[in-house]
């Protein structure tokens, strides 16, 4: 008998990210546009190479991210896309190495070490090569302690 495969369920959609020349000028694109207003303001993540700020929207969020220094990963997606534009979308998760191991038992090729590194909300997260999710960046979360 083969193993089993692990059990991995996608929990809510958390946010999707989108990757701008200037958070600025974005947050006040939605807020003409849309009547949006940041609910958490820019702030520098250096580990991850971006400059970071939420948008609160009625059942998730939008995670707008700007270059922060020469080797932010975020520079080569605007190369590509110079005006921005959806750069991931995240999904939380129970337990973030089960979802790890499960992504890898099924194939899917997990970015950088593989190691969760904290996200902007202070928790593990991981992300999964696009190359195995239809072109999408997916980035997986553990379930911040607030829901």
């Amino acid at each position: 008998m083969g193993h089993a495969m692990p059990e991995m369920l996608l929990g809510r959609l958390n946010h999707v990210g989108i990757a701008c020349v200037s958070i600025d000028e974005t947050v006040a694109m939605y807020e003409q546009l849309f009547g949006a207003t940041v609910s958490t303001p820019k702030f520098a993540l250096p580990a991850q190479g971006v400059w970071v700020a939420f948008i609160d929207v009625a059942n998730s969020q939008l995670e707008l991210i700007e270059p922060l220094g020469a080797e932010s990963p975020i520079h080569g997606f605007l190369k590509k896309n110079p005006n921005g534009g959806q750069h991931h979308m995240c999904f939380e998760v129970a337990d973030i190495i089960e979802a790890r191991d499960a992504m890898r038992a099924r194939g899917a090729t997990i970015l950088g070490t593989g190691e969760p590194r904290i996200g902007a909300h202070g928790v593990p997260i991981i992300f999964v090569h696009p190359k195995d999710t239809g072109g999408v960046l997916i980035e997986l979360m553990a379930t911040p302690g607030d829901h």
